[in-house]
């Protein structure tokens, strides 16, 4: 049996931090939540050595942690485990826990399934080869909203914005308000102190469109696995601080009708062997290759738009005059449109992809951007005249409705070339059944208008 002394990363981490006793061994689930275990500091040396043991299932658990036994995973197939070992370099201590304990993300291995593949990171990863192949790297970035509300709601169950920061019943802002952050600098410090000690790069921080809603930046990384960590990280790092401040961060893409909903906003550009972004060509422009990767986004956005909305609430946050897409139409620096080509110095070069909603899965969120961008390379795809202004002209392609977009993605050719189509399927009967237990209930509308 191996000791911990041969293996270099927990060796050194628990000569800095003797007092550790407990480790959480993590993992991401298809609706991008953490799930794991808690194993005592000794197990550690046979967690790197062999790995631990986990149901394939608990990778498929809908948003509640239940199983629908999806295309047969799950009870009919008998449960099986699946191996789970650490990812390098995300051994970090838990600083928001009472007593000294670490945490480190687990995920399965290439060679270690049956079948496809349940673990998002491997979705990423297997959607990251064909750009790998060209000879290009994805540099990307994700953007995260959030709100902050009162750890309870009120009684009738709907969140109440956290009273203290913001002064009661205020339910507008100033975007962009430095006084809304000085409400919550101590929440904000705790979220950089947090980040810090995790590695998180976490960024520039502003307030949003809504009151108590604001928006945390992570720096771009050339690694799309890495920028899916810090992203998935970054959401249990703001829970946790808002918990120490009587709070509750919640990732919800539309809490509020009348108000601005939650979004996950992506920048990502691609650079070759020697580092230059291929992007750029000089020009205000950019390059053929820019405008390619957007045609392909275009093509392929009606085929994931089940992995950009979720759920019924992520639906709700598409609507006029919120900045968010209604279309597939692309844009120099303009908000209005799908996919986004910001300001800035040309060898910056990047698109911004605005769909997806902050409650939804990132691996799988960078994982479709990157099929779309490989598929519009690969087929030198036209995305179209940049569009000016407001764009809110509908677009025929693509549909707002969960249970059309599930179809759609659970029978798509072409992100089945970069994820696994059993993995399409099974993402698709997951949501479904999430679907069906959701509506599985009458709401008080229905009495106060049917009854």
């Amino acid at each position: 049996m191996k000791d911990i002394a041969d293996f270099a990363e927990p060796r050194l981490f628990l000569e800095r931090h003797p007092d550790i006793r407990h480790v959480d061994a993590l993992y991401v689930d298809i609706c991008g939540r953490p799930r794991g275990k808690r194993c005592p500091v000794d197990k550690l040396a046979s967690l790197y050595a062999e790995g631990v043991q986990s149901p394939q299932s608990h990778f498929l658990l809908d948003t509640n942690g239940d199983s629908s036994d999806p295309v047969g995973r799950g009870f009919s197939d008998g449960d099986p485990d699946t191996t789970l070992y650490p990812v390098p370099g995300s051994l970090a201590l838990v600083p928001w826990a009472s007593k000294p304990l670490a945490q480190l993300l687990i995920g399965e291995c290439g060679g270690e399934r049956e079948g496809f593949p349940v673990d998002p990171r491997q979705i990423l990863a297997g959607a990251s080869a064909p750009l790998a192949e060209l000879g290009l790297k994805p540099v990307m970035a994700v953007e995260l909203e959030f709100y902050l509300f009162e750890l309870e709601p009120d009684s009738e169950g709907r969140p109440r914005l956290a009273a203290a920061p913001f002064g009661g019943g205020r339910t507008t802002t100033s975007t962009n308000s430095i006084e809304e952050l000085e409400a919550i600098g101590g929440f904000l410090g705790e979220v950089e102190s947090f980040c810090r000690v995790q590695q998180i790069p976490a960024s520039v921080v502003t307030s949003e469109m809504a009151a108590g809603q604001f928006e945390i930046n992570l720096h771009h990384v050339d690694q799309p696995l890495a920028a899916g960590d810090h992203a998935f990280l970054l959401r249990r790092v703001i829970q946790a601080a808002a918990k120490r401040h009587e709070m509750r961060a919640s990732f919800m893409a539309k809490p509020f009708l009348d108000a601005a909903g939650s979004g996950m906003h992506v920048h990502v550009s691609l650079v070759d062997d020697r580092g230059r972004n291929m992007f750029d060509d000089g020009t205000a422009a950019g390059s053929a290759m820019l405008r390619q990767a957007i045609g392909g986004l275009h093509r392929t956005m009606p085929d994931a738009q089940a992995i950009f909305a979720p759920s019924v609430n992520a639906f709700r946050r598409f609507g006029p005059g919120q900045f968010v897409p209604l279309n597939r139409f692309w844009g120099y620096n303009n908000r209005a449109v799908a996919f986004r080509v910001p300001a800035g110095p040309a060898a910056a070069r990047r698109i911004e992809h605005r769909i997806a909603g902050a409650d939804a899965n990132p691996y799988l969120v960078l994982a479709a951007i990157l099929a779309g961008i490989h598929h519009g390379i690969a087929a030198s795809a036209d995305p179209g005249e940049p569009r000016q202004g407001n764009v809110v002209l509908d677009d025929p392609g693509i549909s707002f409705d969960l249970s059309t977009a599930l179809d759609r993605l659970g029978k798509s050719e072409r992100l089945g070339r970069y994820i696994d189509p059993g993995y399409l399927e099974v993402y698709a009967e997951v949501k479904r059944g999430e679907q069906a237990r959701f509506l599985d209930h009458i709401a008080r509308r229905e009495y106060d208008w049917y009854l």
